[in-house]
């Protein structure tokens, strides 16, 4: 019985990034020798088992054979037999097809190591075609390694499996966690770029990838293209540092400019209900979480008027609060604000100026919190007022502060 560290945790250590996990993989043995050395197992559909100290996850080694579509259509062999390169030769990149063993040395039969060297993300067999969650994996490695470029025969393998109808058979919630997960690395764009190369956007995401083509007025949008906004409002949404609800916010505010009637483009009047529309299918499909599609639907809504804060009248500005739920729920609209801000940022040229209309809103929901609506309600009660004249009085003491508040920006 051998062990050997394999993937991305050799990948990483080559690369001189950290190393966060360590998957091993165990040539020669059975699950009853795994299990007679305090080995737990996890795996269900093949021998994956936690270290009884460490918890890491130690994998026999396998082959796997394709028997249906999709990425659960296989059948997986693990045996004794089973050697430490026919486990590599299943695996889906050459830079995640390198194990190291335990004196340290590593084995490399694909040309993992050169291709770090050369910083490429290739495929190491033809049976890369047989999962199509590997095309949104090298979409998402694309997102985390910027400096990576996909080989040409691996792009050209992932547009056949494309065409096969293979992303097709993708379930949702596969789909929205290698979405998630590159939309939380730092160049979440490259991941959109890879997907859009080999064709796989207009199938998982059509109503994303219409944006591109779609033109905007040049006063407020340099890059004129929809879909490069939203590329430069998602990078700047991670340089941001925002979370995942932000993101995906970001990721999806203008979908509805890409229904913009032809007539009356580059304007898009009415884009914000659009795009509220478009967010509720998606996250229906994919099975988005709530959270996430909460704030992207307010930011699809809102991100206009939110950006001509000081436009608006003092009562616009209480209900647009009172919509987001802000007062319950400040630390979600400072995820719309963040949202927002990447939207303004993300604009060529604009990159690095200030987002002023943040400072004007988070000073509007202080002054709002600060009404003392206990205080008022009593006061209002002992007048002799009913409930509706309670809810007026501190509406007004509220657009009141909000008006101190505008007053104070100008």
């Amino acid at each position: 019985m051998k062990t050997y560290v394999v993937g991305g945790a050799v990948r990483d250590e080559l690369l001189g990034l950290p190393v966060k996990d360590r998957d091993w993989v165990v040539v020669g043995a059975t699950p009853e020798q795994m299990l007679a050395q305090g080995f737990i197992q996890v795996g269900r559909d093949f021998p994956v088992f936690l270290h009884p100290q460490t918890h890491e996850e130690y994998a026999l080694a396998r082959t796997e054979r394709k028997t249906a579509p999709g990425y659960t259509g296989f059948v997986v062999h693990a045996a004794p037999e089973v050697s430490l390169e026919d486990d590599l030769l299943r695996r889906d990149l050459t830079i995640n097809a390198i194990a190291r063993d335990e004196a340290g040395q590593l084995i490399d039969p694909h040309g993992g190591r050169a291709d770090i060297a050369g910083r490429v993300m290739r495929h190491v067999s033809p049976a890369f075609a047989e999962d199509p969650v590997r095309i949104l994996r090298v979409a998402r490695f694309a997102a985390r390694f910027a400096d990576f470029s996909v080989a040409p025969e691996t792009l050209a393998l992932m547009r056949d499996m494309v065409a096969a109808g293979e992303v097709d058979a993708l379930v949702a919630e596969r789909v929205w966690q290698e979405l998630a997960r590159g939309l939380m690395e730092a160049r979440p764009s490259r991941m959109f770029a890879v997907l859009r190369d080999c064709g796989a956007l207009s199938r998982l995401l059509p109503e994303l990838d219409a944006l591109w083509g779609v033109p905007q007025r040049a006063e407020y949008h340099p890059e004129i293209d929809t879909g490069v906004h939203v590329m430069m409002v998602i990078d700047m949404a991670a340089r941001l540092g925002a979370e995942l609800p932000a993101r995906f916010a970001a990721l999806a505010h203008d979908l509805g400019k890409a229904r913009t009637p032809a007539d009356i483009l580059p304007r898009h009047h009415g884009h914000e209900t659009k795009s509220v529309a478009l967010v509720e299918a998606i996250c229906e499909r994919l099975r988005v979480p709530v959270e996430c599609r909460d704030v992207a639907r307010l930011v699809a809504r809102f991100h206009g008027d939110m950006h001509r804060v000081e436009q608006l009248r003092a009562d616009t500005m209480l209900t647009l609060l009172e919509r987001c739920d802000a007062l319950r729920r400040p630390e979600r609209f400072e995820l719309i604000l963040l949202a927002c801000e990447a939207d303004y940022r993300g604009r060529l040229g604009w990159e690095e100026r200030d987002y002023a209309a943040a400072a004007v809103w988070r000073a509007a929901l202080a002054a709002v919190r600060a009404v003392d609506a206990g205080g008022i309600a009593k006061a209002t009660a002992r007048d002799g007022g009913d409930a509706q004249a309670i809810a007026a009085s501190i509406g007004r003491a509220r657009v009141a502060a909000l008006a101190e508040v505008k007053a104070a920006s100008r």
